[in-house]
């Protein structure tokens, strides 16, 4: 009589007559055999389900797989490759796996390699730096050429101007995250990124008192008042991000209606869950991965947000669309859509500093939460930062706050007591 199947290496199976070699139930063969790699003395397990093998087959293939592993390179040394080809595989490998999900992601690694793979240029496009494209994974043999790499980088590119620190430094954290993964599956002979340091940043400035990319109380009242007369289509968009910092990526699926609407009317809350970057789609997720926030709306938010249904919808696509901020024809709104409005709307109202609708418009509402004195776990629940160090990175501090704090210093530490004792005449201080 048959062995019964049972469950073994979390598949289906029973033994048969042959050793290493299992019958699947939902048909085919399992085969599971130690084998010893000559070049290494170690032992190593090989484990296939064969679902449309026969025996003979599978008995083909377990000796065939063995000889290979047996006989196989030392240390499981993969054949030659070239970077370019690595890189590519391995960015096709995680849009496939959803370690990539959003097209800004893949945009991000396109870009990097890019300048990896075929080198960094100039605005002219002459070669400033040669790339790795050309060289063999194994030929990766120090962290001296990773080194000499960011040295030339930095002397042609980053000194010069052309390209940002920070910018140079997506291209590396790329470029590690390629060497852990070709040294881990045996294609370099070590990770020469180990151990190497970023690019320095600690003198670039992107946010400074000239340009802190955030409005005052006064400049947030002008500016959209402003915006209201010249792009009321836009206005409520702006009013939502600047009164509870959200990003525009979070805004652009907010849906109004249908059976996943993001907005409650009734209830006044507006649910925060999806992410759009580019293209048609958007993630089923926000960019804190796995951060999904809940914010109860004032009545004056509300209202606006109606007005806007009701009166800036006007395009029949937009009619039909369920987004609440949909463009011309229903889809998304560009990324880019609110650029040149609010550029125009600086230069009218006069503002002289540069302000951006995504950074910008989460750095005024920190700080025009701080002005407020609201709670800083209150002021977090609603933008969506989780940690109070990103909370302060989009935030900045007015001279009337540090003039208010160290006026309260001064009173606790008796300072202006002690200067007025000091001005008063000897007899009299000393009565």
């Amino acid at each position: 009589m048959a062995e019964q199947f049972e469950c073994r290496w979390g598949t289906w199976c029973r033994p048969t007559k042959m050793p290493s070699v299992y019958e699947v139930r939902d048909g085919g063969f399992l085969v599971r055999r130690r084998v010893r790699v000559q070049a290494t003395g170690r032992e190593v397990e090989i484990r296939k389900v064969l679902p449309n093998a026969t025996l003979a087959d599978a008995l083909k293939w377990m000796e065939q797989e063995s000889a290979r592993v047996r006989g196989g390179k030392p240390n499981g040394q993969q054949p030659k490759t070239r970077f370019a080809d690595f890189a590519t595989a391995l960015l096709e490998r995680k849009v496939a796996a959803k370690d990539i999900v959003s097209e800004a992601g893949r945009q991000k690694w396109v870009y990097s390699l890019v300048h990896l793979i075929d080198g960094v240029r100039d605005q002219d496009e002459e070669l400033l730096v040669e790339g790795f494209g050309e060289f063999f994974m194994d030929a990766f043999t120090s962290p001296k050429l990773i080194e000499d790499w960011k040295a030339e980088v930095t002397e042609r590119a980053i000194t010069t101007g052309i390209y940002a620190p920070t910018t140079c430094n997506t291209w590396f954290g790329i470029l590690r995250v390629i060497t852990q993964t070709a040294h881990r599956e045996g294609y370099m002979p070590i990770d020469p990124c180990k151990g190497v340091s970023a690019f320095d940043e600690s003198e670039h400035v992107v946010y400074d008192d000239d340009e802190p990319n955030s409005l005052t109380a006064d400049e947030a009242r002008a500016f959209l008042a402003e915006l209201r007369v010249c792009y009321p289509q836009h206005f409520a968009m702006a009013a939502l991000a600047l009164a509870t910092g959200l990003r525009p990526s979070h805004m652009r699926p907010l849906r109004r209606r249908g059976p996943d609407a993001d907005l409650d009317l009734e209830k006044k809350t507006l649910k925060i869950r999806r992410s759009q970057t580019r293209g048609e789609r958007a993630m089923n997720r926000t960019k804190v991965k796995g951060l999904r926030t809940t914010i109860n709306l004032p009545d004056d938010l509300v209202e606006i947000l109606k007005w806007h249904i009701d009166t800036q919808l006007l395009d029949p696509g937009q009619q039909d669309s369920d987004l609440l901020f949909p463009a011309i024809g229903g889809g998304f709104r560009s990324p880019s859509v609110l650029n040149k409005p609010f550029a125009e709307v600086c230069e009218r109202i006069g503002l002289k500093k540069r302000f951006t609708q995504g950074i910008g418009m989460r750095r005024t509402f920190n700080d025009l939460a701080r002005a407020a004195e609201v709670e800083a776990l209150v002021t977090r629940s609603i933008s969506g930062h989780l940690r109070p160090e990103m909370q302060d990175h989009y935030s900045t501090v007015q001279p009337q706050e540090q003039r208010a704090a160290i006026g309260k210093v001064i009173d606790l530490a008796g300072v202006r007591a002690a200067r007025e004792v000091a001005a008063q005449p000897a007899d009299k201080a000393q009565k």
